[in-house]
């Protein structure tokens, strides 16, 4: 007889908990935004009192008739799950929120990007965006609350860059890690097998399914292709002509395509950072999958294969990096904004950079090395000597055991400070 099959993990407190739930407190309408599986019908129920899912054909059946009369009934605050699914219920909340706007009366949860001006709504003053990504380590491991990161880098503390409390990590676990990613049910609930089996079921239906229904008659194969060249190129400023020739598709379609995988909040693009301090700088953006996982998944390997690839390994690692930070970005009240640095000529570069108000800046290098030393920290020494008092501090983010200092301004840290 098999063994029954363990209970779904108890639920993890999220990032974006306190601000979804302040959010609700002020505003009539929210709409929680993010990738499909990444738990935002889950935390939006806990801060509702109702939850209608209208991705499910009985559900959506009274909305579909008549949003209005729906709406009227429910228990406030009331969940509308995948609401783009029934475009008139956009409407029928414009005008339930002009006829009586206090707050807590509505969130809308989706996993595709609508405009919302459909429906001549337009979103100002009634309606607040929310961002939610996948599931942060710090989040998976239940971690004492902390400061955030790019909190840290703001306050230039250097004694605040510690690991987390028990971690010795190497290598391997982070890419462990990283190969996990960031989707609940198979961080929490599931391992080895099972896993894997969910993660080739979750991109082999972005791809053929959840692609089609936002461009007919798209060619699936090709598709596919292309996610698994934004893979192998993942947190990599990239020319279009790299991926056109590897695909073989032109820069039309190469520019659909990564549109369609933004508005399914599968990519991101990290902008190039500018100052008219410095010149030459390279415009191109920065690209990412916004979980590593589906990177592994998209080129089939596992932690050996990419330990043996030094480019996919720095790739994984910084991605992964990124994964972490940016539902700090989404929460963090100093609002901060991501960029990367390069030059024309590619002799300094910065991985990631963070900007806050007043034109202050913190630098992040992350390196797949147990022991970073001076040439690993130079680019951030460069950028602070440049900058001068508004370079806040820059980290080198590495997977060996300890933290320290490199000079004024700038320590190495484990990657596990990010959940310390």
């Amino acid at each position: 007889m098999d063994p029954k099959p363990e209970p779904p993990a108890a639920y993890r407190t999220r990032l974006v908990d306190d601000r979804l739930g302040s959010a609700i407190g002020q505003l009539p309408a929210v709409l929680l935004v993010g990738p499909r599986a990444c738990g935002k019908t889950t935390t939006a129920a806990r801060h509702t009192a109702s939850v209608v899912r209208l991705n499910r054909d009985a559900e959506a059946a009274a909305f579909r008739a008549d949003p209005d009369v729906a709406l009227e009934r429910l228990q406030e605050p009331a969940l509308l799950d995948e609401w783009q699914e029934v475009p008139g219920v956009l409407a029928a909340v414009k005008r339930a929120v002009d006829a009586d706007s206090r707050p807590g009366r509505f969130v809308l949860t989706g996993s595709v990007s609508a405009e919302l001006t459909e429906n001549s709504w337009p979103g100002t003053g009634r309606i607040t965006r929310i961002p939610m990504w996948g599931m942060t380590v710090r989040e998976a491991l239940r971690a004492a609350p902390a400061r955030l990161l790019v909190d840290r880098l703001h306050a230039a503390d250097a004694s605040a860059f510690g690991p987390a409390a028990g971690a010795r990590l190497d290598l391997a676990d982070y890419v462990d890690l990283a190969t996990a990613g960031g989707f609940p049910d198979p961080v929490l609930n599931r391992d080895g097998t099972g896993r894997q089996l969910w993660l080739e079921s979750y991109l082999d239906e972005l791809v053929h399914h959840d692609a089609a229904l936002l461009r007919a008659g798209i060619d699936s194969g090709r598709f596919a292709s292309y996610v698994e060249a934004i893979a192998v190129n993942n947190a990599g400023v990239v020319d279009d002509s790299t991926i056109l020739d590897s695909v073989r598709i032109d820069r039309r379609t190469a520019h659909a395509y990564w549109q369609l995988l933004e508005r399914l909040f599968m990519v991101e693009a990290v902008p190039a950072w500018w100052s008219n301090r410095l010149t030459r700088l390279v415009a191109l953006e920065k690209r990412y999958l916004v979980d590593t996982a589906l990177m592994a998944t998209a080129l089939r390997l596992g932690t050996d294969e990419i330990l043996r690839d030094g480019n996919l390994l720095g790739r994984i690692v910084e991605g992964f990096v990124a994964m972490q930070l940016r539902p700090e970005l989404s929460v963090s009240a100093l609002r901060p904004r991501l960029f990367h640095f390069r030059d024309k000529g590619g002799r300094h570069e910065v991985d990631l950079v963070i900007e806050y108000g007043g034109g202050r800046v913190a630098g992040i290098e992350i390196k797949a090395t147990a022991s970073p030393g001076a040439d690993d920290a130079r680019h951030l020494v460069w950028l602070r000597d440049r900058l001068g008092s508004r370079f806040t501090m820059g980290v080198v983010l590495h997977t060996g055991p300890t933290d320290f200092e490199m000079g004024d301004r700038i320590v190495a840290a484990p990657i596990s400070t990010l959940w310390a």
